[in-house]
């Protein structure tokens, strides 16, 4: 157990975090996976530009690594563009 005051606090701040951090990447994930079952390239391409956006976010909160989320917006592009 924690023996200081800050320590108390730091363990209930992690564990905010992590909630809110797993449901911004599980909600992400979701879009990804709906995004990748669409054929239809009108929606692909309105889902997109949202998608995008989420991806930035999360790298900028260094919830995803801003490599991976270039990665993954680069695939859907192409995913896209090929429907």
């Amino acid at each position: 157990m924690a023996n200081h005051k800050s320590s108390v606090k730091r363990i209930r701040q992690t564990e905010v975090r992590k909630e809110n951090n797993k449901y911004y990447a599980k909600t992400t994930r979701n879009a990804l996976k709906a995004l990748r079952a669409t054929t239809n390239k009108e929606e692909a391409s309105t889902q997109l530009p949202k998608l995008t956006s989420m991806l930035d976010k999360l790298a900028k909160k260094n919830i995803i690594h801003k490599k991976k989320a270039s990665n993954l917006k680069s695939s859907l592009v192409k995913h896209v563009n090929s429907l």
